[in-house]
C-alpha cells in the first residue's frame, strides 16, 4: 500500500520577519513604504503582501455565503446575475419590439426609461409590455413621475395576464433624494416626497419581489466620490428611507424588502470587488438595527452599472477595456444585477454595434469564463479579505458622523455631501493633471493627431451645472474626470474655444 506524503511538510515555515529581511535586502537601502505600499485615493496604505495572520482576527472570516452579515453574497450555490439593458422609451410600440429582440439575445434584465412621463397610460403599457413573460425577466421603469400610477398598471397587467404576483421581479426606480440631490430641487418639499414614496411602497404590497425604491449611489461615483464616500453616502441614504418610512407606518421589514442600490463600478479592480462585500454587510448592520421580524429582508439587492467617471471621447474603444474590468469586478463582488454601458455613451447616443458589444461583454463573463459557477470566488484572499474590512471600517466611520449630524437630508441641506464630495472630486481632478491617476488615451498616451469622434453630442460631453433661483439644496456636480483635456482638444480640432 503506497504511503500518502504531505509534501508541504518539505518546506518550512517562512516568517512574515523572514519576508521582510528578504525584501530590505532586495530594495538595497530604499524605502519600503514608497517603493512597495500602495496609498489609494481613500488613505489606505495597501501592504504587497498579506499573510494569514492579517486574516485570522477579521470579523465574520469564518461565514459562509447566505449567512449573516452577507459579506459572502447572498447566493449559496452559484454566483448568478442578472444582464440588464436599458430601452429608451419615447415611442411604446418600438420600445417593445426592441426590448422583445434583445431578449433573444441574452439579456433577462429590462430597464425602461419613460421619456415623458405623461404619456404613461394603460394602452401605452399594453403596447410596452405586450409578448413579454414577465415571469422570466426582471423588468424595471424609470420615471421623473408617476410613480405609483406605473405601480398600479403594472399590477393591473399582471391580473390580466394571469401572471403569478410572486414571480414578478423588478423595480420601479423612485429616489427623491438623489434626485434632490442632483438637481437641486424637488417638484414638492421633501416631506411630501416621502409621504410620496410611502404610498408608492404600500401599492406595490402585492408584489412583493417588485422594489420601488433605487438608491442611486452611483451619483457619487460620477461626483468623483471615491470607494468609501459612495458607499457610506449610499448606506446613509438607505437609512434615511428606512427612517423616514417606518415613521410614516410602515414596517421595517417592508420597507427594506423594497429598498435596491445600484452602485457605479470604477476601475480599481480589487477594491471594488470589495466594496460590495463591505456594502453588504454595512446595510445588514443598518437594516438589522431597525428590528426587522425576517432576516431575509436585511439582505442588501444590488445593481450595479458601469462608472461614466472615467471614460472618454478621444480614444473610445479603451472605454470597452474599461467596462469590461469593470464587469468583472461587479461580477465577483457579487452583484445581483448588471449594466455594462456602451462604449459610446458619453458622447452619442449608443448604436447598434455599441449596444451588441456591451451585451456581450456580460454573456463571455457568463457563458465562456463561468463567473456565475462558483459563489464568492474572492473569500480567503488575504488580500481582498483586508481590503473589505479597511472599506468597511472607513466607511462606516463616515456613515457615523452623517447620522451625527442628523442623516443624509440633513447633511445634503447643510452642504457636508456636497462639500466632501467637492474636496474628493478636486483631489482626483489635481491627481489627473498630475498625471497620479491615470486615464490611458488622456493624461497617458494620447494620440494627439486623432480627431473627436463623428455624431458628437455635446450634451452628453459636456454636462451643464444646475443652476436657478429655486433651488432647495447645492446640487453636487457630476462630470467625467476627462472632461478638460476634451474641452481643450475639441476647442483646438475645431479651432475655437468650447
Amino acid at each position: 500500500m503506497v504511503q500518502k506524503e504531505n509534501l508541504f511538510d518539505q518546506f518550512p515555515p517562512v516568517t512574515t520577519k523572514e519576508w521582510m529581511d528578504r525584501i530590505n535586502t532586495d530594495l538595497k537601502g530604499a524605502d519600503f513604504n514608497e517603493k512597495l505600499v500602495w496609498k489609494t485615493n481613500e488613505g489606505f496604505e495597501v501592504q504587497p503582501f498579506y499573510r494569514m495572520e492579517d486574516v485570522e482576527n477579521l470579523m465574520y472570516i469564518n461565514t459562509l455565503p447566505g449567512q449573516f452579515p452577507y459579506i459572502r453574497g447572498t447566493k449559496i450555490k452559484n454566483n448568478n446575475w442578472l444582464i440588464r439593458q436599458n430601452i429608451e422609451v419615447n415611442n411604446y410600440s418600438e420600445a417593445n419590439r426592441k426590448a422583445l429582440t434583445i431578449l433573444t439575445k441574452g439579456i433577462d434584465s429590462l430597464g425602461f426609461i419613460i421619456a415623458d412621463p405623461e404619456s404613461v397610460n394603460e394602452k401605452n403599457f399594453d403596447f410596452l409590455l405586450e409578448r413579454i413573460f414577465l415571469g422570466g425577466i426582471e423588468i424595471n421603469f424609470l420615471s421623473n413621475g408617476k410613480a405609483k400610477e406605473i405601480i398600479d398598471l403594472i399590477i393591473n397587467y399582471v391580473k390580466k395576464s394571469y401572471s403569478d404576483p410572486n414571480e414578478i421581479r423588478g423595480a420601479i426606480e423612485v429616489d427623491p433624494l438623489s434626485r434632490l440631490m442632483v438637481n437641486g430641487t424637488l417638484c414638492i418639499p421633501p416631506e411630501q416626497g416621502f409621504d410620496y414614496l410611502a404610498s408608492v411602497v404600500k401599492a406595490s404590497e402585492s408584489l412583493p419581489h417588485f422594489r420601488t425604491i433605487n438608491i442611486n449611489a452611483s451619483n457619487f461615483t460620477n461626483a468623483g466620490a471615491d470607494i468609501v464616500q459612495e458607499l457610506a453616502f449610499g448606506i446613509s441614504m438607505g437609512s434615511e428611507y428606512l427612517s423616514q418610512l417606518t415613521e410614516r407606518g410602515i414596517s421595517a421589514d417592508v420597507a427594506a424588502s423594497k429598498i435596491r442600490f445600484s452602485f457605479g463600478t470604477g476601475s480599481n479592480y480589487f477594491p471594488e470587488i470589495a466594496k460590495l462585500r463591505a456594502a453588504r454587510f454595512l446595510w445588514s448592520v443598518v437594516t438589522n438595527g431597525f428590528h426587522p421580524d425576517h432576516g431575509e429582508n436585511i439582505k442588501m439587492e444590488m445593481h450595479c452599472i458601469t462608472s461614466e467617471w472615467n471614460k472618454t471621447m478621444y480614444d473610445p474603444y479603451v472605454n470597452m477595456l474599461r467596462t469590461q474590468s469593470e464587469a468583472m469586478s461587479a461580477i465577483l463582488g457579487g452583484t445581483d444585477s448588471l449594466t455594462v454601458e456602451p462604449f459610446d455613451i458619453v458622447f452619442r447616443h449608443p448604436d447598434e454595434f455599441s449596444e451588441r458589444i456591451a451585451r456581450n461583454q456580460q454573456l463571455i463573463l457568463k457563458e465562456e469564463a463561468y463567473f456565475d459557477k462558483v459563489a464568492d470566488p474572492s473569500a480567503g484572499s488575504y488580500y481582498i479579505e483586508n481590503l473589505t474590512n479597511l472599506i468597511a471600517e472607513n466607511a462606516w466611520k463616515l456613515f457615523l458622523e452623517i447620522e451625527d449630524q442628523g442623516g443624509f437630508l440633513t447633511c445634503l441641506k447643510t452642504g457636508l455631501i456636497q462639500k466632501k464630495l467637492s474636496e474628493s472630486a478636486s483631489q482626483r481632478k489635481s491627481d489627473i493633471a498630475a498625471g497620479k491617476e491615470i486615464l490611458l488615451g488622456t493624461n497617458r498616451f494620447p494620440d494627439l493627431d486623432e480627431k473627436a469622434p463623428s455624431e458628437i453630442d455635446l450634451t452628453r460631453v459636456f454636462k451643464s451645472p444646475v443652476v436657478g433661483s429655486d433651488l432647495q439644496v447645492e446640487p453636487i456636480k457630476i462630470f467625467r474626470g476627462s472632461e478638460e483635456y476634451e474641452r481643450l482638444r475639441s476647442g483646438a480640432d475645431k479651432g475655437t474655444k468650447m
